[in-house]
């Protein structure tokens, strides 16, 4: 979920989900933002940072590709909240992402992602890579140190679940429909999910260089594992 960083290449990531019409305008407005509370009314939750984690893999592309890498952005430093009661129509959600709390291409987490992750990337590439990340051009971080996630609808099909999500990246607004698992436990819920944006969709131009000699795929991989605590 983020316009990101620098080179990138590799097999073609999965596509987006169809579904149905993105929600009217104005649905469900009352959800509060990541920084309001949740309705005093609904069972609550409250992200856990530490179970949580938000992990984007970037792709190289161009005729000098060769010359950058694919990129694992990864965060854990995730706030927010969630409730529910056991009715998805009555469910809702908000998150806030700082983005200077990504960590980049971490050496144990490209080797999770296997072969297309397997070169070794230095600090000086890792410094470099955030550099052009959290600047004007891509997050712009200085203006905006957050992503902001909300749910606007969310529905249950066959066992699985789906959200329309606003979501707010560097001044730039969209709405996604997010498909994912929800694992239900005593005072625990953890989504699980993956999807593919385009940085384009989100309002950004994905990082080029030379020109567009080396770049980054407009498509990005993401994969979410969000766990919520109930309150109280």
């Amino acid at each position: 979920m983020l316009g990101l960083a620098l080179a990138s290449c590799g097999a073609p990531p999965p596509r987006l989900p169809s579904g149905g019409p993105v929600p009217a305008a104005g649905t469900r407005t009352e959800t509060p933002a990541p920084g309001q509370s949740p309705p005093r009314s609904a069972t609550r939750y409250r992200i856990d940072p530490d179970q949580s984690e938000l992990r984007v893999l970037v792709y190289r592309a161009g005729p000098m590709a060769t010359l950058g890498h694919n990129h694992v952005i990864c965060t854990h430093e995730l706030q927010g909240w969630a409730t529910f009661n056991g009715d998805a129509s009555e469910a809702a959600f908000a998150l806030s992402v700082p983005v200077a709390g990504f960590v980049i291409d971490d050496a144990k987490q490209r080797k999770e992602q296997g072969a297309d992750f397997a070169e070794e990337v230095t600090d000086e590439a890792r410094i470099g890579t955030a550099h052009n990340m959290l600047g004007a051009a891509v997050l712009n971080a200085a203006d905006f140190p957050a992503l902001s996630i909300r749910s606007v609808a969310v529905t249950k099909t066959s066992g699985s679940f789906q959200a329309w999500v606003a979501l707010e990246v560097a001044g730039h607004a969209s709405v996604l429909l997010v498909p994912f698992t929800l694992d239900v436990a005593p005072r625990r819920l953890v989504a699980n999910g993956e999807l593919t944006l385009r940085q384009s969709t989100l309002g950004l131009t994905p990082f080029s260089v030379f020109l567009g000699a080396l770049k980054v795929q407009d498509e990005l991989r993401v994969a979410f594992k969000f766990v919520a605590v109930r309150e109280g």
